[in-house]
């Protein structure tokens, strides 16, 4: 279940009420600051742009991959843990503009947490530590501590119980 706060909107569809929800600057700053990271190779650069600029929470050792999109709108409602892979072309979203409302949620990664390339997350939810997200995944729930997940919709392909018992037979 996601946990997103709802915000009705009157009249015209919400993303056209965008700046009366989000100051204007604060898009443009949040633009610029993610197009630059999103090119960086410097992986240690992106982190302190993120932190610094965007407000984000970002752990020691996390690696963003090049092209990932973090929220442009609201960036400080993403929180990555310690040594995680943030995947190629990766979007985190915090926010979502519906027709008649707009819903903001917390996006908690947690930490050796793998995102492969292509996925994106949606608003208000939280991937437990040791989790495995397959490329191109749509992850619109949450996902349990040490579980490997994939697809489109997202399924639990194994859980951390099933992923510690193939370890252990790849290791005899």
């Amino acid at each position: 279940m996601r946990r997103t706060s709802r915000y009705p909107v009157e009249g015209a569809n919400s993303l056209w009420h965008v700046y009366k929800t989000v100051p204007f600057w604060k898009v443009v700053k949040n633009f610029v600051v993610i197009q630059l990271a999103r090119y960086t190779p410097f992986l240690g650069m992106k982190n302190w742009l993120y932190r610094t600029f965007l407000h984000m929470k970002v752990g020691k050792h996390t690696s963003f991959a090049l092209m990932v999109m973090p929220d442009v709108m609201f960036p400080e409602k993403i929180s990555v843990g310690i040594n995680t892979v943030i995947g190629y072309n990766t979007t985190i979203l915090a926010h979502e503009y519906l027709i008649h409302e707009y819903r903001l949620g917390e996006v908690v990664i947690g930490d050796e947490v793998l995102i492969g390339a292509n996925s994106t997350i949606l608003p208000g939810l939280s991937i437990g530590n040791g989790a495995i997200v397959s490329a191109g995944t749509l992850v619109h729930k949450d996902v349990p501590e040490g579980a490997f997940v994939g697809g489109n919709p997202m399924k639990i392909i194994y859980t951390k119980e099933e992923m510690l018992e193939r370890e252990q037979q790849t290791s005899l």
